[in-house]
């Protein structure tokens, strides 16, 4: 029998599996799609929770989860380490893993998992962590015997729909053109309400307003994984704060130099 606690950081990240034959109708198109292993059985998911407390935010202009080093990296590491210890100890079988570009519907494969609730802005939300929490996945050829978790949800409060600044959440999800998250994130001249929309939050990179107001958000437990605490950068000031490591880098310094003016100019005007 599959025995779920011998799983690689079992007991300091929280871990579940669900069963492949419940995503693979519902893949995303994307290049990672062609790492998945033939005939795969399973999902191993993984939560790496990054709420690092309060006073790591004071004063930010940006959103919770680019304040660490870049996700992608931090994770995608634990990710490849976790799948080389099951490679060596399961040796006949594939381990493929994946974090943010994944074809797997994260969010369905970490409820099915046991990891959480889907919450009505479309994000997981942990019973310890919340919904600040990155997820990954390991897919393997591998078949277990754990059961499928019942796919449950929040508690449809309502309150995110209403703290969202630009109505982007829906009864169907997220309206990724409405989402400030996406707004701040796009490339080239803003409209003039995408504009005011960053001016009236003072947030360059991201959103987390339906997170901050979620009560299953409230007196969540910090982050366990020590590297997102290693440098931690809660403003970006200009082109001198600008690195490789941030989960804004995809994007080059443009998007995030634009926003920053953006709101540099609501600043010089107050100051006429």
């Amino acid at each position: 029998m599959f025995d779920i606690t011998k799983l690689p950081f079992y007991g300091e990240l929280p871990v579940g599996v669900c069963s492949f034959s419940a995503l693979e109708d519902e893949l995303f198109s994307c290049r990672a799609k062609s790492r998945i292993p033939e005939n795969s059985q399973s999902v191993i998911v993984y939560l790496f929770p990054y709420y690092l407390g309060d006073d790591y935010y004071k004063n930010s202009n940006l959103s919770k989860y680019a304040v660490p080093e870049d996700y992608h990296r931090i994770c995608g590491e634990y990710l490849e380490k976790a799948a080389i210890l099951l490679r060596e100890e399961f040796s006949g079988f594939s381990f493929q893993s994946f974090c943010d570009n994944s074809p797997i519907n994260e969010v369905k494969a970490a409820a099915l998992a046991g990891l959480g609730v889907r919450g009505e802005n479309s994000l997981l939300i942990n019973d310890e962590y919340g919904s600040f929490c990155f997820i990954g996945e390991i897919v393997t050829d591998m078949k277990t015997d754990v059961k499928n978790c019942e796919l449950r949800y929040c508690l449809k409060c309502g309150l995110c729909k209403r703290e969202c600044v630009n109505n982007a959440i829906s009864e169907a999800g997220i309206i990724e053109e409405k989402c400030l998250s996406s707004i701040t994130q796009k490339k080239g001249e803003l409209k003039e309400d995408e504009k005011a929309l960053i001016l009236n939050s003072g947030c360059i990179w991201g959103c987390d307003a339906c997170q901050n107001i979620c009560p299953m958000n409230k007196n969540v437990k910090c982050s366990p994984v020590k590297e997102f605490y290693e440098n931690v950068k809660p403003r970006y000031e200009g082109k001198a704060d600008y690195s490789e490591d941030r989960a804004f880098s995809w994007r080059k310094n443009e998007v995030i130099e634009r926003n920053l003016e953006i709101l540099c100019c609501k600043k010089d005007k107050n100051q006429l």
